[in-house]
């Protein structure tokens, strides 16, 4: 493992514990060399997390769409930044430079892209390890959403173990250093497949 992709909010949140970890997080990353993938933003939690990598001697990346570059939201002291046409470039882009993604708290694009790598692992589009670096319980309700989705049947058992969930980054790090994917179908009665329409 040679880079983290981090997910997380333009805006800081209400609760200065959330830099407080963004910055944690950004400084374990920098101490492992550990290049930090990102969307490239000096605004809110992504500022935070990227100024404490480089305040620490390690590397960042950048991958943001020009439309965002215009609004002036581009950080322009990374290790390197990428403009790239749109959003759906811009996470392809993220997925080919990361070996491993971890959403902070953040809003709705925080999620939307690690869902779609959670999607792509589970459709066996990729293997690579997806975490929740939890912040006071700011992901609870989430967890919990995906374990009535294991228990209502619309997700397989082994997928959701094979996403870490914690507050504590020695254990995150820790994990995603040892991971193996789960092997699991994505389908749970694989006699069903040939019934859905």
């Amino acid at each position: 493992m040679r880079s983290v992709c981090v997910y997380c909010g333009s805006n800081a949140g209400s609760k200065p514990v959330y830099a407080q970890r963004a910055v944690a997080l950004g400084q374990r990353l920098a101490s492992e060399q550990l290049a930090l993938v990102y969307g490239g933003g000096n605004v809110g939690l992504m500022g935070i997390v990227a100024d404490a990598v480089l305040a620490a001697g390690g590397e960042v990346i950048g991958v943001i769409p020009g439309q965002l570059v215009e609004w002036e939201v581009a950080h322009r002291g990374l290790t390197r930044l990428e403009v790239v046409d749109n959003m759906h470039e811009r996470k392809a882009r993220m997925f080919d430079l990361a070996d491993a993604f971890v959403a902070l708290p953040g809003g709705f694009g925080t999620l939307d892209e690690m869902f779609e790598m959670l999607t792509w692992r589970q459709l066996g589009i990729a293997d690579k390890p997806c975490a929740f670096l939890d912040v006071e319980g700011f992901y609870s309700p989430l967890i919990a959403m995906l374990d009535r989705m294991v228990a209502e049947r619309f997700l397989h058992p082994e997928q959701r173990r094979d996403l870490w969930h914690g507050e504590d980054i020695d254990a995150l790090v820790a994990w995603m250093r040892g991971y193996q994917p789960a092997n699991a179908d994505k389908w749970l009665d694989a006699k069903r497949r040939g019934d859905l329409r």
